[in-house]
Formats: structure tokens, sequence, C-alpha cells
């Protein structure tokens, strides 16, 4: 035999009433069934409120009621033929006609006790059941509907009634052996043995289904709702959460305490008395083969899920007091009698303090009811006042294999420190099954999302990446991505997706990933670009190991740089802005992304893609020391004076230039040579030389009379006026066996930037397009500088630059 149990999502409507129908049809092929049904969808909600409303003296209570009854009615004009529908009519408004009278008399009295919510809340499941019964009756069933108060006896514990188990059993069987046909039960309901009605609490309905079970030894129970069984995480904050295909009866009683809500512990109590294998199904996908919850304990997996609960609280109970040996059990005994129920407890080793883990709720309760028990310690000072901390949650990972496998503590507290989510209190039960601990509500997310990665999804990290900037660069990197996607998966382990992308004009996120194969192109159907609520719903995402990309050349996303930071989320960048403001600044976010436990990296702010700032910062941490750093930091600028060596006229040259993507839209961003100042201040930087912008001497390429042009055509129209001067740079330059390069030179805490004319023996002269070289003397480079040198500008090798820091970013965050 079979108990099937069917919550209120799957028979919401009469669509989705005749999925059950075929699944309860398909199963009669094979064995005998017991059906237990919840109350239509929504149902039991509308009741509750409906009583409140008439408890309140709010008259459209009456309203209500009267839409509540006409659905009812009309289930049964959709389920049941004409002709045989007057019987189940009747039933219908009988029992309506019963809670008129009811809620009529809660709005006289204002009374609406325990006992009188439970009489309210039965009819749902009574009219549910017994509509259904007669619609499969109507279809040639031999069924019996059977009203669960009839056999299942409890004590008066309104709202959450204890089973008498021994009379319960016995009146099923003895029902069972007197009736036959496929029993359709009323779940979540029982009764007193004063025949006042009862019910079984939260997941009542389950509950039902399970004592059915157990008193008649069925083969096995299903439970069929609207998800394919148990999730390794709550699938609402972990996009990546999947079926667990088996538990055993222990490990799922562990991960419903914490919070999963897909069953709970008293289902599985009756069953787990009898060793009934329980199945968690869905009734939109019959064919998915759900969860199973059994005896047995499978050894493929270290941990079968996480599971966690919001608006947790921390009580702190401590003082010397707490050191005489009855101190603790009278704290426990005063919440207990308070009916205050603890999620988790950590006790210090000295038993100077005990940090208890309650529901926000009960917070205040469990204060108040410890001090009273403690009146006369804290009075004379051998307590303290009991300390309530809000905005907490727990997240508990559960396994039974964890007692068998060291190591499980360490990988989890290793992720959740890697994604600098504080603990702030942690418990490990003796029977090593679960390890729990209480997080900041707001880190919840990102903790789950962690310890998913780090326990189900360890062969590939998930980096989550957020990219402002869609320009030139942008698109590269996009695109190399996307190229690189599965490679990096299988050879790397590395899974990166970008999230959230954003230009100057729209803005738009996915909680999957967007699929880059495909590509996407911003558009007006997107949001408006803020980048205040880009940073916002980056930050309510809330990944693990999440990355912002900023591809821009903006002093407004670079000003966002600390509360980004702050966040808890790496930076990778281009962008000298950040870099090359105030000295202040530039330490500022280096001490922040230091504190906060997250890189900030920036290899592209100078040379492109070429490893100039990673070496620069090597050489310092092993202890060199730089003496002097001469550099051709502008690939547009090398391109121009190489170029020139060709005879071109200087200003189709700086055209030339602009065409092929080498300078900024505006030349006049790269010629005046503020952009190299830049670098070399942020090398200068890097190599622990306090600089400053003003501190650089800067020779402008741009004529005078060219700098306030009103536009780009106009500029290049009065450069053409200056093609003499620069041809006259070039021949004086040639007749000396000279080359004309622009570059930089730092030595002695002095900075400068302008046009050198360069002996054709010097390693720049025989620089061309656009490359750039950096020569770095240092005390261990004296004799024969370091030099390095590549391809200085350009979308394809910034990309390639970026790619790789947001890689290196991966690669930390798997240490």
């Amino acid at each position: 035999m079979k108990i099937i149990k069917f919550g209120g999502s799957s028979i919401a409507n009469p669509e989705t009433i005749q999925k059950v129908f075929f699944i309860i049809q398909e199963k009669l092929k094979r064995q005998d069934l017991v059906v237990v049904f919840s109350a239509f969808g929504g149902v039991t909600e509308t009741l509750l409120t409906i009583a409140r409303m008439a408890r309140e003296g709010d008259q459209v209570y009456r309203d209500l009621l009267q839409s509540l009854e006409e659905k009812h009615l009309d289930m049964v004009r959709q389920l049941i033929a004409v002709q045989n529908q007057s019987t189940v009519m009747t039933y219908v408004k009988v029992r309506f006609n019963e809670l008129e009278d009811l809620f009529h008399g809660i709005f006289l009295i204002k009374e609406n006790s325990a006992r009188t919510v439970d009489y309210v809340v039965s009819f749902g499941e009574r009219l549910s059941a017994f509509i259904l019964a007669e619609a499969l009756a109507a279809k040639g069933l031999k069924t019996k509907f059977l009203d669960a108060r009839e056999v299942i006896r409890t004590n008066d514990r309104f709202g959450q009634a204890r089973v008498d188990f021994e009379k319960t059993n016995a009146l099923i069987r003895e029902y069972f052996l007197k009736h036959d046909g496929i029993k359709v039960i009323t779940g979540f309901i029982a009764a007193t043995e004063k025949g006042e009605t009862t019910t079984l609490g939260r997941s009542g309905s389950d509950y039902t289904a399970a004592i059915f079970a157990s008193a008649l030894e069925a083969d096995d129970l299903e439970i069929w709702t609207d998800v394919s069984g148990v999730l390794t995480s709550d699938p609402n904050l972990v996009y990546t959460a999947f079926t667990i295909p088996q538990l055993s009866y222990n490990e799922a009683m562990e991960l419903s305490h914490f919070g999963a809500k897909v069953i709970f512990p008293a289902t599985m109590q009756p069953a787990m008395k009898r060793n009934i294998p329980i199945r968690i199904k869905n009734t939109f996908e019959p064919s998915s083969p759900g969860t199973l919850i059994n005896g047995e304990v499978t050894k493929e997996a270290l941990i079968k899920g996480i599971s966690s609960m919001s608006n947790i609280s921390i009580v702190t109970v401590q003082g010397a007091a707490l050191l005489d040996g009855t101190a603790g059990s009278r704290v426990f005994k005063a919440l207990a009698e308070a009916k205050v129920n603890i999620v988790l407890i950590s006790q210090a080793s000295s038993e100077h303090s005990i940090c208890l883990a309650i529901k926000t709720s009960e917070s205040f309760l469990a204060k108040e009811v410890v001090e009273q028990e403690f009146y006369y310690e804290i009075k004379s000072g051998e307590m303290e006042e009991v300390s309530l901390l809000h905005g907490f949650a727990t997240i508990a990972v559960v396994g039974e294999n964890m007692k068998h496998n060291p190591g499980a503590s360490g990988r989890m507290f290793r992720a959740l420190g890697r994604n600098n989510i504080n603990v702030a209190a942690i418990a490990q039960g003796s029977s090593e099954l679960n390890i729990s601990a209480a997080i900041p509500q707001a880190d919840l997310q990102k903790a789950l999302n962690a310890l998913h990665e780090a326990f189900f999804l360890s062969e590939n990290k998930v980096l989550h990446v957020f990219l402002v900037g869609t320009g030139l660069i942008g698109k590269a990197l996009t695109k190399m991505i996307a190229n690189q996607q599965l490679k990096l998966r299988d050879e790397s382990e590395l899974d990166i997706q970008i999230h959230g992308m954003a230009n100057s004009r729209f803005m738009a996120f996915h909680e999957d990933g967007f699929d880059l194969k495909k590509g996407y192109e911003l558009s007006d159907a997107d949001q408006k670009m803020d980048l205040g609520k880009f940073i916002q719903q980056m930050q309510e995402m809330n990944f693990s190991n999440s990355v912002f990309v900023d591809c821009t050349a903006s002093q407004e996303v670079a000003d966002a740089y600390p509360r980004i930071l702050e966040a808890k989320v790496a930076i990778v960048t281009p962008n000298k802005k950040a870099n090359s403001g105030s000295m202040e600044q530039y330490l500022s976010l280096k001490r922040l992304a230091k504190k906060r436990g997250v890189k900030f990296l920036y290899e592209t702010n100078v040379a492109a893609g070429l490893p100039v700032i990673n070496t620069l910062q090597d050489l310092m941490l092993s202890g060199d020391r730089v003496i002097r750093i001469e550099a051709v930091l502008s690939g547009s600028m090398n391109f121009i004076f190489s170029e020139l060596e060709k005879g071109d006229p200087f200003s189709e040259v700086v055209r030339l230039a602009r065409e092929k993507g080498y300078t900024e839209p505006d030349p006049r961003d790269d010629l005046s040579g503020m952009d190299v100042a830049r670098k070399i201040l942020i090398l200068g930087r890097e190599a622990e030389q306090k600089l400053e912008f003003d501190d650089i001497s800067i020779q402008s390429m741009v004529p005078e009379d060219c700098r306030d042009a009103a536009s780009v055509h106009e500029f290049f129209e009065k450069l053409k006026n200056h093609d003499t001067y620069f041809k006259k740079l070039l021949e004086e330059s040639e007749a000396k066996g000279k080359k004309l390069r622009f570059m930089a030179t730092l030595e002695n805490g002095k900075a400068k930037v302008g046009l050198n004319s360069l002996p054709n023996s010097h390693p720049f002269s025989g620089l061309s397009g656009s490359d750039n070289m950096i020569l770095l003397t240092t005390e261990r480079y004296l004799d024969r500088p370091m030099i390095i040198r590549g391809p200085g500008a350009g979308a394809d090798v910034t990309a390639a630059g970026v790619f790789a820091d947001v890689i290196r970013i991966g690669n930390y965050t798997r240490e």
C-alpha cells in the first residue's frame, strides 16, 4: 500500500487537479492507494484572514466569505458533471452556512481563540477532500471520503496538537478493516477525545499522511508538492541549487530544523519509526525522481545540503555566576518554560558566557525571562545584563558523512573567510551531523552561495562579474570570456559569469548570467543607467566571489570604488582616475581593499596588458629598490612619432592613429601628455615614492591655438597649420642621428613627461607602431635595466590584461 499526499499548490485550480487525478489513476494500476489532500491553494490563509477581519469588526469579511464559497462551487462545476453535482453542492453550501454562523459569532463577540481558529481552518480540508473524493468517484473510481477527525486522536493543544498514537493507530486500522475503496482523507485536522477539532501544526497534512503510513505499515509515503524534492539549498538565494537524490532521516530532520521547508521533523517521525521510505515529488514534473528519504546513509557526498534561517538574534548571557554548575540549566529551564525555541547554542570553554541564537520575534521575551531568573545575580554584579544583538541569520551544512571525513569545518569556514563573512557563533553536535553558524543577515545569500560552491561545485570556482563600460574594451572583454568559458571550466576549473552590464545610458542584470555566446546589446528596453542603483543591485544580488570590472575612463565610476570595496566586492579596472588622484586617495583604496579582504587589480592602468605593475610590486615586495624608470607609455604617441618618420604630415598621422582606435575620440587627450603623466604617477607610487600629480613636469604636444578648438574637426583643421613645425623637429632629430620619442622619466622622486630626441642606440629608438617599453633600473637591475616591451594600446590587448586580472582573482579565491 502507498500513501500519497497532495499539497495546496498541487490542487490550486481545476487544471492542476487534472494532473493530480492522472497521477492517482496511473499509480492505481500498480498498487493500492490512500490519498491525503490539503485545502485548495490559498484557502487556509483566506479563512484565517476572514476570521481576523470578523474579530476586528470589518464587515468586508462577508464579501471574502462569499467569494470563497463561489470558488468552491466553481470547482464542483468544473470537476463534476451536472448530473452528479447535487450531493456535492449541498455539502459545500451546508459547510458555508456553518462558516457564516461561525464568523458572525466571532464578529459579535470579537473573540477568536485557538480552539475557534482550529475549527475555522478545518473547513479547508473538509471541503477539498470531499469535493475531490466525489470528483474521483465521478471518474469511475470507488472512493471513500474520510474526515480524519474520526480516527486521529490528540490532546487539546489547539494549533499544534500532539497525537495519541496508541488510540489513533487502533482507530485507523479498525476503520480500514470495515471500509473498502480508495480512502480520500482530510489532511491537517484531528480531534480530541471530546470531539473538539484540532490541527496538527506546520506541515500538518504531511504529518497526517505519515500517521496513516505508520498505522497501516505502508510500503512507502509520497509527498507531492510544487518542487522536485529537497534542494541542496534555498533556490531563491542559491541559483545553482539542485535536487538531493537521497537523504537519511537524520539528514532530512537536521535540514528541516535549520530552515529547509519541504519537509518537517514531525512528518518523518512516524515513518522513521516504521522505516517507511518517504519520497518528495513534483506534481508538475511527475517524471522527476524527486528526493528519497530513508534509513540509508549514502557515501557519495561529504554533505547533503545547506539550510538557513533568517531573522535571528544573538542572546548572550555572561558573568561569573555562570561558573556555578547549575546556572546553565537555569538559563535553559527559564527559556523552555517561556516556550522560547533555541536555534543554536555556543558556550565558551571558560563557561563564563553562553551565546544563543533565537528567532528575533522571541528574543525580547528570552531576554526578559533570563533576566528575571537571574535578577539577584544581575543586581549584585555577578551577572551582566543579557545582551541582545539583531540582524543575524543561521546557516548549517548537513551530512552524515562528515563524521567519517575530516575537513568539512575547514572547508566551510575557509569559504566564509574568503568572502569576508564574519561568524558570530558556531555550533557542532557530537554526532557531527551538522555544523552551524550565526552570520550577519546581510551576508546570508553570499554565504549560501560560497558554501554551495565550496561543497557542491568545488570543481569549478565561480566568479560573478559586474561590468561597467561596454565600449571597445568592454566588448572585447565579453567576447574573450565567451570564447574561453568552456576551456576555463574544463582546464582551469573556473567559471566566469557576467550578471550585470552597463554603459553610460543603460544597464541590465541577469541572475543566471548573460549568454555571452549570443551576445547582449544594451538598449532603451533596459533600465536607465544609474551608477548608485547599479551598485545597489550588485550588492542585493549578493554573490560570493563578486568582481566589479570598470572599463570606463569615468571619474564618477572611480569615485564609487570605496563603496564597492566596502561591500566586499573585488575591483578590476584599466581606469586610471582612481589611482592617479591624490596620494591619500590611492593609499586609502589600498588600505580599504586589504581591510575588506578583496582584490583591487589595475594592471591595465599602465601599458595595457603588459605585466608592468605586477612586476614592479613583486620587486618591491622582495626588497628591491627602484632607482630610475624610463618609459614609453603611450601606444598612441609612439605610433604617431614612429609613423611620422615615414614622411606623412603630423596632422594626417594623428588622424590615422584616431581611425585605428589608438587615441581617444579627441586626440588632444593623448597629445596633451596627461595620460602618460597619470601612468608614470601610478608607476612611481607603486615604486613607493610619494608623488602627487602636480609634481610631474608635462610637455604638451597640443599647439596652443588648437587647445580651445570647439570640435575635433576644428582641431584637425588648425593642426594642419603646425605640420611644418613637427616636420622640422623630425628633420633636426634625424640630422643628429636620433629619433623622436614621447616618454616619461622618474628619478630621485622627480617625474617628467615630454618629447625626447634619443640616439639610435637607445632601446626606445627601435620601437614602432603602438608598442610600449618600460626600463626599470633598480638596485638588482643596475647595470642592465629590466625591459618590458609589447603593445601598449588597443582594445584587444587592454581587454586581455583585464581578463588576466579577473582570472587572477579566480585563482586567489581558490586558495
